[in-house]
């Protein structure tokens, strides 16, 4: 009883504030300045790893998850990417070390503690102006959307890479705001983490229905952060210029 108590009160955290409320996010910081290499995004990687395996496990998209992220943004070559949940950098570590050196990242994170702790680690590892953190969401009334075009260089067309990461109820309005905006062009991929645990079937039934008209998607099967026990999903979408036809999306 008093593990699930535990559990209850740690999602109400992160629902609430983006943590899960015991500090594990502003020790992460500490730890990497103490352990990674200065200027080593690869460093700084590989110690967040050890930290959520060591210390305490962390809801970034984890090592095994994190190599679908690599892959699609290699294949992806983007010049303008966007991540929605930056928790606390990890995933746009990733990206950066698998992006083009002249492309450029914009992470949206709703919590401001988080985004304070991703800044210090993107700093430490000596990202620069490559990446950086918008305190917002897409979902504030057009604020953090006005900024993005505005400051950051978004528009129709421009964007190439969406990394979706944030809360569950939040994947398929943001999707929308994305298309209303008209800033994914033929080719813009977009990957969509823990379709599973906790899921997001509004989002995964949006895709379905729009496969082979829309989208092109493929389910790749891994498992949840930092362990090896309970299965995840993570979908890669392709936007898709016009009708090609299709009947569903293809397991990976």
């Amino acid at each position: 009883m008093a593990k699930r108590l535990r559990m209850l009160m740690r999602m109400r955290n992160l629902t609430r504030t983006g943590q899960v409320g015991d500090g594990r996010e502003e020790a992460l910081a500490a730890y990497v300045l103490a352990h990674a290499a200065p200027g080593d995004v690869d460093d700084a990687i590989r110690v967040i790893d050890e930290y959520a395996y060591r210390q305490a496990t962390l809801i970034n998209v984890g090592d095994e998850k994190g190599l679908l992220l690599d892959a699609a943004v290699r294949r992806a070559e983007p010049r303008l990417l966007l991540e929605l949940g930056t928790y606390c950098g990890y995933g746009a570590l990733r990206m950066a070390r698998a992006m083009p050196p002249e492309a450029r990242l914009r992470s949206i994170e709703f919590s401001d503690a988080n985004a304070s702790v991703a800044r210090r680690i993107w700093d430490h590892a000596g990202l620069g102006d490559r990446v950086s953190v918008l305190h917002g969401t897409l979902g504030d009334g057009g604020r953090t959307i006005g900024r993005l075009v505005a400051e950051h260089g978004f528009g129709p067309g421009r964007l190439d890479f969406v990394f979706v990461d944030h809360i569950a109820p939040a994947y398929l309005p943001d999707l929308r705001r994305i298309l209303d905006q008209g800033w994914l062009h033929p080719g813009s991929i977009v990957l969509a983490d823990n379709m599973k645990v906790p899921g997001a079937p509004h989002y995964r039934a949006y895709l379905r229905e729009r496969e082979g008209t829309e989208w092109r998607t493929r389910e790749h099967h891994a498992h949840v952060e930092y362990q090896s026990w309970v299965k995840d999903l993570v979908l890669e979408s392709e936007y898709l210029p016009a009708a090609s036809g299709g009947a569903g999306p293809v397991p990976a």
